[in-house]
């Protein structure tokens, strides 16, 4: 049986959470049942469904936040957090 697809919020609204220098803090859960984006209170939260072992939640993140904001995966680049749930990524 297929996965639903993940639903995303706009673009526009996940860019906003970003600081003026195009920074985008993220709360991460790996490892979670279903894969979303989700804005809430001007903070962005991923749940992906890849374990964090050997980077793989982090590709899983930037895959899909890359997706929701309709940009190729190499314009983001995570600046800090690849072994916390409080990542830190340039957006490009």
């Amino acid at each position: 049986m297929a996965r639903p697809k993940a639903d995303f919020p706009p673009a526009d609204a996940i860019r906003a959470c970003a600081d003026g220098e195009g920074r985008l803090a993220l709360r991460v859960t790996p490892g979670a049942k279903s894969e979303e984006i989700a804005v809430e209170s001007g903070k962005v939260t991923v749940r992906v469904r890849a374990k964090p072992q050997d980077g793989a939640a982090n590709d899983a993140v930037l895959a899909m936040l890359a997706k929701a904001l309709n940009i190729a995966p190499s314009r983001l680049t995570l600046l800090r957090g690849a072994t916390s749930r409080e990542k830190l990524v340039q957006l490009g």
